[in-house]
């Protein structure tokens, strides 16, 4: 298993449901499902005990950094899963992943152990001891439809629906269960481009009046925790954070 690099721009989009299948159509003869096609998608996000990486994201306006373990589906010990450090330049992401199965993954995160010698690895070391070895803050998922453009697989399309989170049992083998951010079924729509995008889907994007949103699935979980209320305490496996 190989760790990867991405670099590329990145633009979300909230939609309803009836927008999502009028995109669908639209575009259907320029994208394919990817290898993943339809897929639950798990992410814990790591953080600090006073939270300083979402903190530090809501605040910055150019330079933006998280922390992050995904699983596509609900892994056990030997499957694959991908820890990522994921940066935001001036509209650009900068995404290192590196494969390892849950496992190994849990081994690193809890007690330090670090899987395997790479440079992926070295540069997510360097972030975790930067931020004094941040550990699982929120558990955020979805239902995912994942598809290309039939002429290059740099260019992504993905729908996001039933996202949710969760504060507690903060391990990806314990599934998916949670909260729901959205109430009334908005998706969100992100699109994954080495360069610009194309003309095809620029014209269906406007032709349908759907525009651009600066939404984060963590932000918008932690504005949830802090803002309206949930009795629920943030808790990582040996902390607990009330706000």
């Amino acid at each position: 298993m190989a760790g990867y690099t991405f670099e590329r721009a990145e633009q979300k989009y909230i939609i309803s449901s009836k927008k999502k299948q009028a995109l669908l159509n639209c575009i259907r003869d320029h994208i394919v499902p990817d290898s993943y096609g339809r897929t639950t998608v798990q992410s814990i996000y790591l953080d600090t005990k006073d939270m300083r990486l979402i903190r530090a994201s809501i605040d910055a306006e150019v330079y933006k950094e998280k922390l992050r373990l995904r699983s596509y589906g609900v892994p056990s010990d030997r499957d694959t899963v991908f820890l990522e450090l994921k940066k935001k330049y001036r509209g650009i992401v900068y995404k290192r992943r590196e494969c390892m199965s849950l496992a190994e993954a849990r081994r690193y995160v809890f007690n330090g152990i670090i899987p395997k010698n790479t440079q992926i690895m070295r540069e997510i070391e360097y972030s975790m001891e930067l931020y004094g070895r941040p550990k699982p803050s929120v558990l955020i998922s979805c239902e995912r439809e994942a598809y290309y453009e039939t002429t290059n697989e740099d260019i992504r399309i993905t729908f996001d629906t039933d996202l949710r989170f969760r504060t507690h049992d903060l391990l990806l083998e314990k599934g998916s269960t949670g909260t729901r951010i959205f109430n009334d079924g908005s998706c969100v729509l992100e699109i994954k481009v080495p360069a610009s995008m194309p003309l095809w889907l620029d014209r269906a994007l406007q032709r349908l009046f759907i525009y651009p949103s600066s939404f984060s699935k963590y932000k918008e979980a932690y504005r949830k925790i802090l803002i309206e209320g949930l009795s629920e305490p943030l808790k990582g496996d040996k902390y607990v954070i009330y706000f």
